[in-house]
């Protein structure tokens, strides 16, 4: 069986997974870090394409990492952290240099599939959220005890929720509120009528709001990224794939301070302040999933892609 069809029967597609290993080919030989592994789908297509590369997948998530420890081979080492600690991770681990790493940002769909998991507004469960259960905040937490004010604050910010203090208000109205089909239906009372017809489920920026809160995801972005890209040999290669514009704009503020070295100097101008970058970005903007993919595997849809090579250290 191909590893596509190994995915497909499994019940979860690798977002744009072609793209992600035309980058990562011409990667030196060793060690490649799947930071986000999820359930292994971007690793399992490079085993097929680099015999000469070892593996390394994070993820908080206990169950993807069962999820990944029977799908991938021996030769993938799977630990359980958060992606901002991998640089304390790869210390204990003993590697110093990595040769290629992957970033898969956001929800997996183990988790949106799993009602129990509580990310679903589709489904009923527990308002959960956490992708490390063993995590204090829940996002029953959050709906049933902050303030109004400290709501909509959350929905506005990680969600751009436009009705976000008619949502605040909902909630706070509601409670106690028990599972996740009360909270979706809350929400999508909550909004105007002639708002509720355009950008999919009513309570979809809702939930990516809580979801983000509960698992400090925007937070960890730029950390570990950094030392991702601190740890990259020359020539080594990176790809991050984000899913909203929160996510891929502190992707892409983050690659360009690393591109350019922190350069202070106004743009247009030639640097005089002596930043030199440590990547180069290997497009000028983010890649996005093509149609066939999208109509497949309709979560791709708000991929996007972006993609850096490590320069070789200039001498002092």
């Amino acid at each position: 069986m191909s590893i596509d069809e190994d995915l497909r029967n499994g019940g979860h597609n690798p977002v744009m997974v072609r793209e992600v290993t035309e980058v990562l080919k011409p990667i030196p030989a060793g060690v490649l870090l799947d930071a986000t592994v999820g359930a292994g789908g971007h690793t399992a297509a490079m085993l097929a394409h680099r015999p000469d590369l070892s593996f390394v997948g994070l993820d908080r998530d206990p169950s993807a990492l069962a999820t990944a420890a029977r799908r991938l081979p021996g030769r993938v080492r799977l630990h359980r952290c958060r992606f901002a600690d991998l640089g304390a991770t790869l210390a204990e681990l003993g590697i110093g240099a990595l040769s290629g790493v992957v970033f898969d940002l956001g929800v997996s769909s183990m988790q949106l599939d799993t009602p129990d998991r509580g990310f679903s507004y589709r489904a009923a469960g527990p308002i959960d959220m956490r992708m490390d259960p063993g995590a204090e905040l829940s996002a029953a937490q959050i709906v049933n005890e902050w303030p109004a004010e400290r709501l909509r604050s959350l929905l506005r910010e990680y969600g751009d929720e436009p009705s976000a203090h008619r949502i605040a208000r909902a909630i706070v109205s509601h409670r106690p509120l028990r599972d996740t089909v009360e909270l979706a239906e809350v929400v999508r009372a909550a909004i105007p009528a002639r708002h509720r017809r355009r950008g999919g489920h009513p309570a979809k920026r809702s939930f990516q709001a809580l979801r983000i809160a509960v698992n400090e995801e925007l937070t960890q972005i730029a950390p570990a990224l950094t030392q991702a890209i601190d740890h990259l040999v020359p020539r080594g290669r990176g790809v991050v794939l984000s899913y909203h514009s929160g996510e891929d704009r502190l992707v892409k503020d983050t690659l360009a301070v690393a591109a350019s070295g922190g350069c202070s100097c106004p743009p247009r101008l030639p640097c005089v302040c002596g930043a030199v970058g440590s990547v180069r970005l290997l497009s000028r903007g983010a890649a996005r999933p093509g149609a066939a993919e999208t109509r497949r595997n309709p979560r791709a849809a708000s991929a996007r892609l972006r993609s850096f090579e490590k320069l070789p250290a200039v001498a002092a």
